[in-house]
């Protein structure tokens, strides 16, 4: 392993960076076509040119709505080199049940902790039913349903990811789902995973299909035999499954069109370089990954940035961490604090780590991220394994508006409205100038002919 990193380093004094940040916005957003080069290759393999992602997630989606479960395991066969019958889609109870009774108790264990801590902030947070009277003549409610059907996305392309589950099942079990789909590629981090298929049996989950990318979001979108089609596709994956989401949009609901995982690191002098190179590496072996360091101490960059060669030369997945960190990270020297919230805000990264003496007077004002880590001992890797909030956060700078998943996003809203006859007279004479303004007669006339006998009857 090489002894330096070719990290970028930014002087705000010098150089504004904001150009250089919109630059890796582009790279790394679902316009920016971020492909491997074996997975161009296997598109193609498959489809006989090299089409976009875009373009491969349309004929795919589009394959799938007309053919169903057939075009499904075409595709498994073509882009994931895993031919399946159509029974073997589709995971039994008695898999399930083995691979849980075969599990550490140890994990399963960490899984029903872990379970319980997202529980109860998921509940604890959860929207309630509220009524509001006006008076003895109308009443306003606003009730919330749980959705009946969601599916989850979990990726098992490079690894097995149990804390993804956890993080999209339990916030719609707090919600009230009763029915819960999991897709998942049919892969050994994936569909054939045992502690992957532990969790979901300890979770409670019992339907699991073992197809992954652009197929199984359009399986889950459009239905296919044995999979009834979902009111809503949430979870992580890669650039396929993040276009395929954008492309059902509409037919469903979607949790996010989600990039690449991202980390900005506030920090100041009282902040340990290991620990600030241990949360940029952690992010970066997501490969990619962007992970960004301000900071106003010149110093500190030169000592993160030996840090991470130590840590890099340590790590198993040193090697992708690194790859990631020359092309997507940044250390960025800002002229004080305040150029630095201004910076993040700008960024509105997915995960935001202040890592200062007082991060609760930073935190304050620091508008835009998916979720913010306060203090020296407070790694994303809580946020991302056990602490309660989601860790299916906003990316790409979509924290300016959006937010992280949670148990909320899994119920709709519904008004309800009700007045007596005396409410609405109360009411007409708005409802009827806006009508007249907007020349809707209609509306005007199903409030007149209610109150043709009021006034006699007053």
């Amino acid at each position: 392993m090489s002894t330096t990193l070719n990290i970028c380093r930014i002087d705000c004094a010098s150089v504004d960076a904001r150009e250089a940040i919109q630059e890796l916005r582009r790279q790394l957003s679902p316009k920016g076509n971020l492909v491997s080069p074996q997975g161009r290759a296997r598109t193609i393999a498959a489809f006989g040119e090299p089409l976009t992602p875009q373009q491969v997630v349309e004929r795919i989606c589009a394959d799938v709505q007309c053919r169903g479960l057939d075009a499904v395991l075409e595709y498994t066969a073509k882009l994931d080199n895993v031919t399946l019958e159509p029974h073997e889609v589709h995971v039994t109870p008695e898999e399930l049940a083995n691979a849980h009774q075969l599990a550490d108790p140890a994990y399963l264990r960490t899984l029903r902790r872990v379970r319980n801590n997202i529980l109860a902030f998921q509940s604890g947070i959860l929207n309630r039913d509220a009524i509001m009277r006006q008076g003895p003549n109308s009443e306003l409610q606003l009730r919330y349903r749980p959705l009946r059907r969601v599916g989850v996305c979990i990726p098992g392309g490079a690894a097995a990811y149990p804390s993804s589950l956890l993080m999209t099942v339990v916030p719609a079990q707090a919600a009230g789902v009763e029915e819960i789909a999991v897709v998942v590629p049919p892969t050994p981090f994936g569909g054939y995973n045992t502690d992957l298929l532990a969790a979901c049996h300890t979770l409670g989950v019992t339907e699991v299909h073992r197809i992954g990318g652009a197929q199984a979001v359009a399986a889950l979108a459009y239905g296919a035999a044995g999979i009834p089609a979902v009111d809503k596709i949430v979870g992580p994956g890669n650039l396929f499954v993040a276009l395929a989401k954008r492309q059902v949009y509409g037919e469903v609901d979607i949790d996010s069109i989600a990039g690449p995982s991202e980390v900005v690191l506030i920090a100041d002098w009282t902040a340990d370089p290991r620990f600030v190179a241990s949360d940029l590496i952690s992010q970066a072996e997501h490969s990619p990954g962007a992970s960004i360091l301000i900071t106003w101490e010149a110093d500190l960059i030169d000592r993160v940035a030996d840090a991470l060669v130590v840590q890099l030369e340590r790590l198993s997945r040193g090697d992708l961490a690194r790859d990631s960190l020359e092309k997507f990270g940044a250390l960025i020297l800002v002229r004080d604090e305040e150029e630095a919230i201004a910076l993040s805000n700008q960024i509105a990264p997915e995960h935001l780590h202040v890592s200062t003496s007082d991060p609760d007077r930073l935190a304050e004002r620091l508008t835009n991220a998916g979720a913010i880590f306060l203090g020296h001992d407070t790694p994303v890797a809580v946020g991302d394994y056990a602490a309660g909030p989601s860790h299916v956060l906003p990316t790409g700078g979509t924290a300016r508006w959006a937010s992280g998943l949670c148990s909320n996003d899994f119920l709709k809203r519904t008004s309800l409205i009700y007045v007596n006859r005396e409410g609405l007279a109360a009411i007409a004479p708005d409802v009827r100038m806006l009508a007249d303004k907007e020349g809707l007669t209609a509306h005007r006339y199903s409030v007149d002919v209610r109150l043709e006998d009021f006034a006699a009857d007053q």
